[in-house]
């Protein structure tokens, strides 16, 4: 156990990020195209006409979810919490959707792949991802919500 993160779980953690930096690599080093969720989510959905191609992005967009139902089923499952009304989901999605065509791109492309590709565009936008974060929980905890 990490103190004071009882919660914690290190070694699935560190599973989790080897196997996302492995499938960053392979649509990088095989088809030349960054793994950005939002924009693989944007291509299959035919919201973007250019991208990764569309039978590519639509088994990426699946293996997420598929992946994840996997995962809990062998592990015997994952504890999740939302909020009792819907609306702060819907807000925040669509608020993540809008900053993700704004900064051309996602905390996955950016974060994950463009930092590894040390793209200045990609380094100040993790940056700001990162402080954002930051500030949130600090005004979240300051008003009783954390």
């Amino acid at each position: 156990m990490i103190p004071g993160f009882p919660n914690a779980m290190p070694v699935e953690g560190f599973i989790g990020g080897l196997l996302i930096g492995l499938a960053a690599a392979i649509m990088l080093l095989g088809l030349g195209r960054i793994a950005g969720v939002s924009g693989l989510a944007a291509r299959a959905t035919g919201i973007a006409d250019t991208g990764a191609p569309r039978g590519i992005a639509l088994a990426f967009v699946i293996g997420l979810p598929l992946g994840a139902f996997l995962i809990a089923a062998v592990a015997g499952g994952v504890t999740t919490k939302f909020p009792v009304s819907i609306w702060p989901l819907i807000i925040g999605g669509l608020l993540v959707g809008f900053g993700t065509r704004l900064g051309s791109g996602c905390t996955s492309g950016h974060g994950v792949c463009g930092m590894s590709r040390l793209s200045p565009r990609s380094l100040v936008a993790t940056a700001l991802f990162m402080a954002s974060g930051f500030v949130t929980v600090a005004l979240l905890r300051l008003g009783g919500f954390l």
